[in-house]
């Protein structure tokens, strides 16, 4: 394939982009400042535009360019002007001063709702939505079925958009945006509002996306830009702050987040306590194992029941027919613990004769992304598990599971046939469970690791230091 020509290698370029509001000191400003500027003219002299309105600059000079299947966040506090600039981009508002230049077919997910009339059912709107896109009705009827598979709101496709949920409102969406064969994608914080099960699909979507087309995504979650991009821009009061590696820029936000929260707190020094503050446990006894301690945390994890119906992929020869956490009595648990030493249970089924069975886990964020996981090669080498017609077979994970962040997780499930670096999957679950956590943890990091101590103590530095 020739390579595009110079002027169409970036997918996207803004070159001093302003964009400025008059901001009027009273509702019949507009009128007042018409009415001045006639009679100034016909008399000659210049109107004061001070006394009537001033201006606000949403935007200051922004700059970038996007190369052609790279993927670029847009960071910044609530006003920063992000969604404007997005907006900018994709041709929904104009720009005050610069250029803009999108070489490629562009679809946007700006906010919920746009490009949708609330009086046409869903399955109007995705051809009305389709139509804004670019698409032909002939090439959307083609389509509907997989749009609506991927949406999967059921009967509400037959029903106004003016009764559906703000989830549901975003599954349309995101189904027909799929589904337009874009090259440009461009994504506001709108994904913030689906449940797990669509944000998990949504991100798979995306990263497969990353492979053959360029993504502009804006959103408040570091975690999701370090996650999807490769570069970034931080917007802050409509001028560019920072612009550069994705990572970098999001390490950069984030110190400053966390600096600008810490700048209204008031620090009380107190004496040290010559004691430990939290004494380290004790060893275990031989034979025996401990929880490890959980400071100042409670950390509930309410657990779903194992869903069947989860999404995947595999070839079938083995089916995983149970996923739980369980007790040491082996009864299923619909609760546990962060800092609990628990075991996960994956049970599955042999459909046709199979050697080298592998089993393992992942357990996954909102996001998607991998935080932990095993497989059973390291205890039980696959070589010594075949499977047989009818056979079931459980493998059991114990392990200390860490404290989570507020939010919803998932653990996916698979079993493979193989080596794990060279293996083919029978069957993998996307969401074969999800766990749900309530607690509101400050701390850092993607997950909690529970200290086996913590202490404190007055040191004297020895003579001569």
């Amino acid at each position: 394939m020739p390579a595009p020509p110079p002027e169409q290698a970036n997918a996207i370029e803004v070159h001093g982009v302003s964009k400025c509001y008059r901001l009027w000191h009273d509702s019949s400003g507009p009128v007042q400042y018409g009415l001045a500027s006639v009679l100034n003219t016909l008399i000659g002299r210049r109107v004061n535009p001070v006394k009537y309105f001033r201006d606000f600059h949403a935007l200051n000079n922004v700059s970038f360019t996007t190369k052609r299947g790279q993927s670029f966040a847009i960071i910044g506090r609530n006003g920063s002007g992000k969604s404007t600039l997005l907006q900018i981009i994709a041709g929904t508002l104009q720009a005050t001063a610069g250029t803009v230049r999108v070489n490629g077919r562009v679809a946007a997910l700006l906010e919920l709702g746009s490009g949708f009339n609330p009086e046409f059912t869903g399955r109007e709107n995705v051809f009305l939505y389709a139509s804004i896109l670019g698409l032909t009705r002939s090439e959307m009827e083609q389509r509907f079925e997989s749009v609506a598979q991927f949406a999967d709101i059921g009967e509400f496709m037959e029903q106004p958009i003016k009764i559906y949920s703000s989830g549901m409102a975003l599954r349309l969406a995101f189904a027909v945006i799929v589904h337009i064969d874009a090259t440009v994608l461009i994504i506001d914080e709108a994904l913030a509002v689906g449940d797990v099960y669509f944000m998990q699909k949504c991100m798979r979507f995306l990263r497969d996306f990353r492979e053959r087309g360029t993504l502009l995504f804006v959103s408040h979650d570091m975690g999701s830009v370090r996650s999807l991009c490769d570069s970034a821009l931080w917007l802050e009061q409509g001028a560019t702050r920072m612009h550069g590696n994705a990572q970098d820029v999001a390490a950069a936000y984030l110190a400053e987040s966390n600096l600008s929260q810490k700048n209204s707190e008031v620090v009380q020094i107190k004496s040290f306590r010559t004691e430990p503050v939290v004494p380290t446990p004790p060893a275990p006894p031989t034979g025996q194992s401990f929880r490890l301690p959980v400071v100042a945390v409670e950390n509930i994890l309410t657990l779903s029941g194992f869903n069947s119906l989860s999404s995947g992929f595999g070839d079938g020869r083995i089916k995983i027919i149970d996923v739980q956490f369980i007790d040491a009595q082996g009864a299923r648990l619909h609760t546990i613990r962060g800092g609990d030493v628990v075991c996960l249970m994956i049970t599955a089924q042999c459909v046709e004769p199979t050697g080298n069975v592998l089993f393992g886990f992942n357990l996954k964020d909102r996001l998607g992304q991998h935080l932990f996981g095993e497989n059973t090669h390291q205890c039980v080498p696959a070589t010594e598990i075949a499977m047989h017609l009818g056979e079931c077979y459980r493998a059991r994970f114990t392990f200390q599971m860490p404290v989570l962040h507020q939010g919803q997780y998932t653990i996916a499930a698979a079993v493979a046939s193989g080596t794990p670096g060279n293996h083919r999957q029978q069957q993998w679950l996307h969401e074969a469970l999800v766990l749900s956590s309530a607690t509101d943890w400050a701390h850092a990091g993607l997950v909690g690791l529970p200290m086996l101590g913590i202490t404190v103590e007055r040191h004297e530095p020895a003579a001569g230091i």
